[in-house]
């Protein structure tokens, strides 16, 4: 490829006789020169070639003669076949190579001698001129002293500066390029343009005072408003350039500054960073400087836990940059810090699949028709959606015939001739209500849905979906309910009430001998049963709402507990009194008086039973299921962890969920909480984050429990056993079913959590890891198992070989996978810091890939985080250990980029069926689904979405 880019491409130099030249004959290295006569010099040249074709020196250094062995018979056979071409290239390439090497050792040794001398003016013209006998006597002291102290300064500058000269040459590797591109003070779409500084003046014109820009507004007319603190320093910075000492600009020095920042040049935005440190410009930066720059960044980019450690990341750097020990950096060490961070990130290499990629997308370039298009997209529609739109049908066919068997039903009776098609219209939706009624119990009857999840009914419904079939049934009883109670009300009484005697005479034995009026209709018990059930249902319906139960509806107190997950609990349970009220409204029908017709408790009878079941097993299994806990922690983002003994009947998957009672927060309520521990553990635990009023009281109880930190340990409140307040009771009841747990029967996995949305998949890397050390240990004892190597002829015993066989008999579909973490918050790494730590040093064979995303931090390039993510790089390097998240994962800055994640992948794993499982907001939901939808139709890859639901 063109664009490609290759680094540390080497190649040795032709091997030079000294006192003769090569022959055409002669290879390298094997000339006619007997060893005695001379020695050969090899000479190791790396060059960059560059995406331009260009090549560029990168070093030229002296080659040791072992290796000449190599490099002679490579030569050889090229010399073999090109004589010509090869003397001739080795010629031009030893002349250059020696060129380039007698300058650049020329300009060190001139540099040195200028180093010299400006140490010499330094000494003496910084020391205190003393006359008479004091200069006297103290000229031999001074004398020892500068004699002693200047070769080791001299020693050291000398380092130095040919670190720089290195550094000089290395800038301009191809690798660089990337890194010039940082440090960015404006993002990439607010810098460039004429509109970007239209908005510039804007915002001047709204906060200038008689034509001046404070410098506290500075901020927020630049759009920096976010990172206050940086922007003043970057002003005083830019204000010190210019050196002005003024707390106001106008509007043309405010241009000038603008133009300053978002230079294109590297250099000009390298030098401005390198200002913003060097507060007292003396042209060099100590460690006081470096930490409050790092202070500085921390507080742009909300890592409180960074400025706590500013001091011990400001004297890593100046160890790394300032080897000499001269107490100062200068502005070339700054920049090869930024340069050479790409180098520290090997712990995080991309995957690079180049060929496969390529293979597998050739088939998404050929063009497509409109039409092929749109049969592509609905085969994979169909493909995708099949399970639900059977089942759709499947339900909307059911309540079409038995509307329509109603509606002709009473076509034919005499009704019809005195009300019409109301009575054919009402009896319709009342007939699919009292399916829809006793089919809506079906969905949340959650024992039996995970039972059935392990049937072979499992491939032909959709029971991730369960929760939405309930509210679109939900939907359903709304539109029955507004057509058979409307229609009752507005129609069917007011034509039988206005109904002449004669048309009356036949319907007088289902209403009485005398014709009722309307407010007997409505007051009689069908007439009342109706009315409370739809008051009950509106009540129930309007509270289980998204604005309603996620509290975006704000109301003043104390019509605010109106909004909330207890206002959706509780409103959830009228339904106790609908279903009683349903069937005695089903007994008391006006038109049908034998038991056999009124087809009301028909429906419900098995639905209900089944319902009643289920929610009296919980109640039993909840006793039966005690608990005790274990460890209790709060963790920043007012995360509760809880720890639990697991009970011995308590049997679950990875991926699954368990529901959770506090009796001393609410003896009612019953909550779901994704199970974070592995089958494999000897305890039950999960993360409860604060996000209601249920969560929030939770919280306080466990808090009020909780002892405060000891000195020397973590800073969270924590509680076990040994604490001496007593802990509150804890209730459980699972596990129950979700579509995480279904993870095994993937080739590969993608796991996306948002943050307390990571908490499914947590369960599933330590259940990973769990069988990848199983799988480690039973490879280990089927090579102690096999027989040792038959010596001597002997023969091999076929039993102990079949014995040794059979000891493995599970082996693990999953072969690799991969998980995303995105959080806004710093302390959110430490719920599962454990868990990183351990996998990072227990999955040897690199099955499972964490990622952390930090979305707090400014994105890698933005000058904000410029300084964290060099200090990320270099800490990792160094001591294994990440900033950020305090694990062995490194943590990216910004936002995955989730297109590049799905090339990767298939670049990586073709022709796999790869599981995506999300847990988080439904934007990101249909993103991830989309970009599944456009990776089935251009790679080899099989994408299959799944989304956590509660």
């Amino acid at each position: 490829m063109r664009n490609s880019v290759r680094h540390e491409r080497r190649w040795a130099s032709d091997t030079v006789p000294r006192g003769s030249a090569i022959s055409a004959g002669s290879s390298p290295g094997t000339s006619g020169k007997a060893p005695d006569e001379g020695e050969e010099e090899f000479v190791e040249v790396t060059l960059d070639l560059q995406g331009d074709d260009t090549i560029v020196l990168r070093s030229v250094e002296p080659a040791f003669v072992a290796d000449a062995g190599y490099l002679s018979d490579a030569t050889e056979s090229a010399a073999s076949r090109s004589p010509s071409i090869v003397r001739s290239s080795s010629h031009r390439l030893r002349q250059f190579s020696q060129e380039l090497k007698a300058e650049a050792v020329a300009r060190a040794r001139q540099l040195k001698e200028d180093l010299k001398a400006e140490l010499k003016r330094f000494t003496w013209g910084h020391g205190p001129s003393r006359a008479g006998a004091t200069a006297a006597s103290s000229s031999s002291s001074s004398a020892g002293i500068v004699g002693a102290v200047s070769p080791t300064l001299d020693s050291a500058l000398a380092a130095r500066a040919a670190r720089r000269q290195l550094a000089q040459m290395d800038r301009s590797r191809s690798g660089a390029k990337k890194a010039l591109r940082g440090l960015r003070f404006i993002s990439g779409s607010k810098a460039n343009g004429v509109d970007a500084w239209n908005e510039v003046q804007s915002n001047f014109d709204k906060l200038a005072r008689d034509g001046y820009l404070s410098r506290s507004d500075f901020a927020q007319c630049i759009g920096m408003r976010d990172s206050k603190e940086f922007a003043l320093e970057l002003f005083d910075a830019l204000t010190r350039r210019r050196r002005l000492n003024a707390e106001r600009i106008s509007k043309e020095e405010l241009h000038e500054f603008w133009c300053q920042i978002t230079d294109q040049s590297f250099d000009s935005r390298l030098e401005i960073f390198f200002d913003m440190v060097d507060k007292n410009e003396d042209g060099r930066i100590t460690e006081e400087e470096v930490k409050e720059i790092i202070m500085l960044s921390a507080s742009a980019n909300k890592l409180s836990r960074l400025k706590e450690q500013a001091e011990e990341y400001a004297a890593l750097i100046m160890e790394e940059l300032d080897p000499e020990r001269l107490g100062y950096i200068e502005l070339w060490q700054l920049e090869t810090l930024l340069l050479q961070r790409d180098t520290y990130l090997n712990y995080s290499q991309a995957l690079s699949y180049t060929s496969q990629a390529l293979s597998q997308n050739l088939a998404g370039l050929r063009k497509k028709g409109p039409i092929r298009k749109l049969s592509t997209k609905l085969g994979y529609s169909l493909e995708e959606n099949w399970k639900r739109l059977w089942v759709m049908a499947l339900w909307i066919g059911v309540m079409a015939g038995l509307f329509s068997w109603k509606f002709i039903q009473y076509r034919n009776r005499y009704a019809f001739q005195v009300m019409g098609y109301c009575i054919t219209t009402a009896k319709g939706a009342a007939e699919t209500l009292k399916f829809n009624m006793a089919l809506i119990l079906l969905p949340v009857c959650r024992n039996t849905i995970t039972w059935l999840r392990s049937t072979r009914l499992a491939r032909a419904l959709p029971f991730d979906d369960n929760i939405n079939f309930h509210k679109t049934i939900a939907a359903a009883v709304v539109v029955g309910v507004i057509l058979h109670a409307g229609v009752h009300v507005t129609c069917d009484f007011p034509h039988l009430i206005s109904s002449s005697d004669e048309k009356y005479a036949p319907l007088s034995p289902y209403f009485g001998k005398t014709k009722p009026t309307y407010l007997d209709l409505v007051r009689g018990p069908e007439g009342v049963t109706g009315i409370i059930m739809v008051l009950c249902m509106l009540v129930a319906f309007t509270l289980a709402t998204h604005w309603f139960r996620r509290s975006l509806v704000r109301f003043p107190k104390p019509l605010d507990r109106l909004t909330g997950f207890n206002a959706f609990w509780y409103s959830h349970h009228l339904f106790v009194i609908v279903y009683v009220l349903l069937i005695v409204h089903g007994e008391r029908l006006y038109l049908i008086h034998k038991w056999y017709r009124k087809t009301t408790w028909m429906y419900l009878a098995v639905p209900l039973l089944l319902y009643v079941g289920e929610r009296s097993l919980r109640a039993l299994r909840s006793g039966y299921y005690s608990v005790r806990l274990l460890k209790v922690a709060i963790y920043p983002g007012n995360v509760l962890t809880l720890q639990m003994s697991k009970p011995a009947a308590f049997r679950y998957k990875s991926g699954q969920y368990m529901f959770v009672q506090c009796p001393a927060v609410s003896p009612f309520e019953w909550h779901p909480f994704s199970i974070t521990s592995a089958p494999g553990d000897d305890y039950l635990s999960v993360h409860i984050r604060q996000l209601g009023d249920w969560t929030r009281e939770l919280r306080r109880v466990f808090a009020a429990a909780c002892e405060p930190p000891v000195a020397g340990k973590s800073g969270l409140l924590r509680a076990d056993e040994a604490t001496k307040k007593s802990l509150p009771k804890l209730l459980i009841d699972g596990p129950y079913g979700a579509p995480a747990q279904d993870y095994k029967k993937y080739d590969v996995l993608l796991l996306v959590g948002l943050g307390i949305g990571a908490t499914p998949f947590i369960s599933i890397l330590k259940d990973l890891l769990n069988n990848i050390v199983k799988m480690e240990e039973e490879n280990e004892a089927l090579l102690d198992d096999c027989p040792p190597k038959p010596q001597n002829g002997e023969r091999v015993d076929l039993a102990t070989l079949m014995r040794a066989s059979r000891r493995v008999r599970w082996t693990l579909r999953t072969t690799n996978a991969y998980f995303y973490w995105v959080t806004r918050e710093q302390g959110s790494f430490d719920w599962f810091k454990g868990v990183m730590n351990e996998v990072a040093e227990l999955d040897q064979r690199g099955v499972i890939e964490m990622h952390n995303y930090l979305t707090s931090v400014y994105e890698e390039g933005d000058a904000r985080s410029a300084l964290i993510t060099m200090i990320q790089a270099l800490n990792h390097a160094k001591n294994g250990v990440d900033i950020v998240s305090g694990t062995r994962v490194r943590t990216h800055f910004a936002r995955p980029n989730w297109k590049k994640v799905f090339s990767r992948i298939c670049s990586k794993h073709p022709y796999a069926k790869i599981g995506v499982f999300y847990c988080g907001a439904p934007v990101l939901a249909q993103e991830l689904n989309k970009l599944c939808y456009d990776s089935n139709q251009k790679s080899s890859s099989r994408f299959e979405f799944h989304k956590e639901h509660f």
